[in-house]
């Protein structure tokens, strides 16, 4: 028998289903299985009222994945669940939605997890209506989507059908293949949500702020390269808080596999030389932060590609020395007030970066261990120590968007003390 093959029109994207009280909860299971069928994961978050209509034991036999809802979870919100699930997801898919979830989701209240996390996301959330056709159609109901879908929510229905309540009209849920479709066609679009009007009353209003970001590769020939493992989430999330702080950001990134993040100029380039120039072209700046992993040395670089041959000798080659990025701009004639440089080391990690702080010139140090088994690079969460003349303030492991925050608000805090004493 020859069976239909499935696209993977979905593989490895993260689907985070927020499960509403409704009579229509039952097609979520099936919903579910299309998006699996797709190539899919898919989490599940259930309101207490969609307990009443499937249980959390029929998603996670279909999922393999724990389903969440409880907010007070002594376990998941250690770290910060709510967070967590509203971030790793690529979007955000409420089905059913019903009047009474739209309506807490507009008003932007969160009493319970799946509202937490539809105010806490970055990533915008589709949803599926159902309720009953004179709900669908009450001025309160429309007044609520139409705020959704100004603040960059997607809709897929509701469909004109007949109700579990015998009435006819708008308000079923959409199919779950349409629902599918819908959830496609948001994956091929950017599913962040869209970018929040400018603050000028922020922490950093009025601020220019310079980042690096990412690895540097170094040409060995048209083909190798000589690089490192840094992923550039740590400082592309800087860079990111910088902006919702309200500071005009130059983000110089090196080769990275993560979106650029909004707000931000962002420079994209290859080498540690590429990099050097591009910051030294966007001085002057008030703040330079280094969070990237420059490539301390490169070689000559080859015009073909080096061939094996066979017999001969393994290639050998002479190291150059790159610009120190850090430290130029730390002794720069137009070095910004703050200058903020990052070590990773892999022992002995303050001790390094109390060195790395005097010998750069540099104000912080924002200092890590990225040794084996760390998680660091390429991972999410990080455990830095901020390392100043003054001492090391240690902070615990925590989402590398909070570690952004956090430093954020330290460079606010110094700028402001340092323009009061003058």
């Amino acid at each position: 028998m020859v069976g239909q093959v499935m696209t993977q029109s979905l593989e490895g994207k993260r689907i985070l289903l927020v499960v509403g009280g409704g009579i229509a909860a039952y097609k979520s299971l099936d919903l579910v299985r299309r998006l699996r069928e797709r190539g899919a994961r898919v989490r599940v978050v259930m309101t207490a009222a969609a307990r009443e209509f499937v249980t959390p034991l029929a998603f996670t036999s279909l999922t393999n994945e724990k389903v969440s809802d409880d907010l007070f979870s002594a376990t998941d919100e250690q770290e910060m669940g709510h967070i967590q699930l509203s971030r790793e997801a690529d979007l955000i898919v409420v089905a059913p939605a019903t009047a009474h979830l739209l309506a807490r989701a507009a008003q932007g209240l969160c009493d319970d997890l799946a509202t937490t996390l539809l105010l806490a996301t970055d990533k915008r959330a589709l949803f599926a209506p159902a309720m009953n056709v004179r709900m669908w159609l009450a001025p309160a109901t429309q007044r609520n989507v139409a705020t959704l879908r100004q603040d960059g929510a997607l809709f897929a229905g509701p469909d004109d059908g007949e109700m579990a309540c015998g009435e006819y009209g708008p308000g079923r849920m959409s199919e779950p293949l349409e629902i599918v479709a819908a959830v496609e066609a948001a994956i091929k679009a950017d599913t962040r949500l869209p970018l929040p009007v400018p603050r000028t009353d922020g922490p950093l209003s009025g601020r220019h702020v310079i980042v690096t970001s990412g690895p540097t590769h170094e040409a060995i020939d048209p083909v190798r390269y000589i690089s490192n493992r840094s992923s550039g989430k740590q400082g592309h999330a800087i860079a990111a808080a910088a902006a919702a702080a309200g500071a005009r950001v130059t983000l110089v990134s090196g080769p990275v596999t993560i979106a650029d993040p909004r707000g931000c100029e962002v420079i994209h380039i290859e080498s540690a030389r590429e990099m050097f120039a591009a910051v030294e072209a966007a001085l002057p700046a008030d703040v330079f932060i280094g969070a990237a992993a420059v490539a301390d040395w490169r070689v000559e670089a080859a015009a073909q590609k080096i061939k094996k041959e066979q017999g001969a000798s393994a290639p050998s080659f002479a190291l150059v020395e790159n610009p120190d990025i850090l430290a130029s701009v730390a002794r720069s004639p137009k070095r910004p007030r703050l200058v903020v440089g990052f070590a990773a080391e892999t022992r002995d990690v303050i001790p390094h970066a109390r060195e790395k702080l005097l010998r750069k010139g540099c104000d912080l140090i924002v200092a890590n261990d990225v040794s084996e088994g760390s998680g660091v690079f390429g991972g999410d969460a990080n455990e830095a120590h901020l390392v100043s003349h003054a001492g090391v303030e240690s902070w615990p492991r925590m989402r590398k968007e909070s570690v952004a925050e956090r430093l954020v608000a330290r460079l606010a805090e110094r700028l402001a003390k340092s323009e009061a004493a003058e």
